[in-house]
C-alpha cells in the first residue's frame, strides 16, 4: 500500500482527488505544518457482498428419480391441489 502525505490546505481544495486514491487503495496522511493529524484509509469490502459471476455460493442441488415421479392422490391433497 503506498502512502501519499499532504497538507490540510491541499486537502482542502482535492479532497475528492484523495478519495479516488484512497478509494484505489492508497493511504493518505493529512499534516497540519509539518505535524501528521488524520490518515485516510481504504475500507474493506463489506461481507455479505454479492458474489461474482460464476462464483459457486452453495452446494449443488441433487434430486432423484421419485423427484419426477407422478403424484399420488396422497401427495396431491398435501399440495393443496384437491
Amino acid at each position: 500500500m503506498h502512502a501519499m502525505d499532504t497538507t490540510l490546505d491541499y486537502a482542502e481544495t482535492h479532497f475528492s482527488q484523495l478519495l479516488r486514491l484512497v478509494a484505489n487503495g492508497e493511504e493518505v496522511v493529512l499534516r497540519n505544518g509539518t505535524v501528521p493529524v488524520a490518515r485516510i484509509v481504504p475500507i474493506p469490502p463489506a461481507r455479505g457482498t454479492r458474489p461474482k459471476v460464476g462464483e459457486i455460493t452453495s452446494a449443488p442441488v441433487g434430486w432423484s428419480e421419485k423427484s419426477f415421479a407422478a403424484l399420488d392422490e396422497e401427495g396431491i391433497k398435501e399440495l393443496g391441489l384437491l
